[in-house]
């Protein structure tokens, strides 16, 4: 073979196997659905946050209640957000507590959302500029926090909550904090 052909050659089939290797370890990188955030292990982030429904305002003592809560983020824009609310009235339904953030959404159309969907929250809370989101964390909806009785986070999901996701991986980190005194 010729010189002239050989070195591209060899310098092209590196290349190629440098490509396939990394192309390889994307493929078993980690499920970007459970993305760990920076603030697990911490407390929500303060923010006085404005009731959907009844217009008054809160702290983070709405996460200071004794028990576990579903922080979810989510907003009448998403489809996503859409496809987990049905699965999210069902958790409400078996005594979950949920509370809603409605991220960069407008109020009206939050509000007939639920009135037309139904409503899983125990409380809504409006962040129509997304600055409560943003220091969670959240880059996009919907997404979902597992925070324990004393405002502690514990996880974060990026993507809806179904049946599977609940069961398999929410719902024991739920059912463990709602052990604790």
């Amino acid at each position: 073979m010729n010189k002239k052909l050989l070195i591209p050659l060899i310098v092209f089939l590196a290349v190629a196997a440098a490509f396939l290797v990394q192309l390889g370890r994307n493929a078993q990188g980690d499920d970007p659905k459970a993305l760990e955030s920076a603030l697990v292990g911490k407390p929500v982030p303060q923010k006085i946050l404005t009731d959907l429904l009844e217009n008054k305002t809160y702290g983070n003592e709405i996460f200071q209640q004794g028990k576990p809560v579903l922080l979810n983020v989510w907003a009448t824009w998403c489809p996503t957000c859409y496809a987990e609310h049905q699965y999210l009235n069902q958790l409400a339904k078996q005594g979950v507590t949920i509370i809603g953030i409605d991220y960069k959404d407008e109020s009206p159309k939050a509000v007939k959302w639920l009135k037309d969907l139904g409503n899983p929250y125990s409380l809504v809370l409006k962040d129509e500029k997304g600055s409560f989101a943003l220091d969670l964390g959240v880059y996009g909806a919907p997404e979902t926090f597992i925070v324990d009785g004393k405002g502690v986070i514990h996880y974060r999901l990026a993507g809806d909550v179904n049946e599977r996701v609940w069961n398999e991986v929410l719902k024991p980190i739920y059912d463990k904090l709602a052990e604790k005194p």
